[in-house]
């Protein structure tokens, strides 16, 4: 029952189709990072210098969501599906069509599922750590207005991407970089495998997501054990701090019911979503997992039993500069101050 929010791979092209244009002119032969390694070996060394997730234990875990979704193939997550629908929207109020795009990690399935014509895509490329994530949404039907993309696909690590820099028109990332070691050094590699003018879409998971579990955990630990084990992190001025232009970021929260804990651990773990912190507990007690429960179900079940599971998602986008876009203003440049407007419509009151 430990936290369930927010691996390493070598960037080696898994499988690719064979097309009138080689795929391997977007990938780097040099594969760039935001931080230093000592052997260049991005599957021996985590190339960032901040170490707070285990990179090795997170592909494992997505390698045993790969292998749940593949038993429960007939059954889509709804919070997953919703999720994806709400950042490819994004898409569609883009005039720009983005015909060559890169989807990394997280809910790989349902973007490719979902896509539909959004975007104008021509080729799309699917990258994620898990080489058994990348085999299971390759041998998924795509949806039939997708048939026509030209797809292809890459076992890779997004703290260590393997693109080749301005080689993309769009980044799409659905629940999935929230578990890099570096986000804003993994979000700089994105920005840098965008051509000008390239959009990066992500969705990742806030500071509020599970918060229900996270209080059950803090007390049934605090009393069978004496001390919590970390958890979670918060997320910052990630797209600013990254360069991008035009930044825009909002929140949504989504709540699932469920029968009882274990059905919202299995979810978790269908998700790819349980703990990977380094400094985490490494042996969960029966007797703390078992008052976790009970104190999740006497503070936050329902009439009908259930108890709810709070998902926070912060949607983000961002643009790589170009000289088109629009551009702020200069400091100083204002023709009227917020004391006048105070004093034209703040008399009133």
């Amino acid at each position: 029952m430990r936290s369930y929010l927010f691996y390493q791979s070598t960037c080696s092209l898994w499988r690719r189709r064979t097309t009138a244009k080689p795929f391997r002119s977007f990938l780097s032969s040099a594969s760039f990072s935001t931080g230093d390694s000592d052997n260049g070996n991005p599957f021996e060394t985590n190339p960032s210098k901040v170490k707070i997730f285990d990179r090795h234990l997170k592909r494992k875990q997505r390698d045993r969501a790969a292998w749940l979704l593949h038993s429960n193939s007939n059954s889509n997550d709804c919070f997953i599906d919703a999720v994806a629908e709400n950042l490819l929207d994004r898409l569609e109020d883009c005039k720009k069509t983005f015909p060559t795009a890169l989807c990394l990690g997280g809910s790989l399935h349902a973007v490719r599922r979902l896509l539909r014509d959004r975007g104008a895509i021509e080729k799309l490329i699917m990258m994620d750590t898990s080489y058994d994530m990348v085999k299971l949404c390759k041998s998924s039907q795509p949806d039939s207005s997708n048939e026509n993309i030209e797809t292809s696909y890459v076992v890779g690590d997004e703290e260590f991407l393997p693109i080749k820099e301005s080689s993309v028109d769009l980044v799409i990332s659905c629940l999935g970089l929230h578990w890099t070691n570096d986000l804003p050094g993994a979000m700089i590699q994105c920005k840098l495998a965008l051509k000008p003018d390239g959009l990066f879409l992500a969705a990742i998971l806030g500071g509020e997501t599970l918060k229900e579990l996270r209080i059950a955990c803090t007390v049934a630990q605090m009393e069978r054990e004496g001390g919590i084990s970390p958890r979670v992190r918060d997320a910052g001025n990630l797209l600013t701090r990254a360069g991008f232009a035009l930044p825009g970021v909002d929140v949504d929260e989504y709540v699932d019911c469920f029968y009882a804990a274990l059905d919202l651990i299995e979810h978790l773990r269908t998700m790819g979503e349980t703990n990977a912190l380094l400094q985490r507990s490494n042996i969960l007690k029966r007797e703390t997992a078992l008052a976790t429960a009970a104190i999740y179900d006497s503070l936050f079940a329902a009439e009908d039993g259930t108890i709810p599971a709070t998902f926070q998602v912060m949607y983000m986008t961002g643009w790589r500069e170009h000289p088109s876009q629009q551009k702020a203003k200069c400091r100083g440049s204002a023709t009227i101050s917020f004391q006048d407007i105070q004093k034209q419509f703040g008399s009133g009151s």
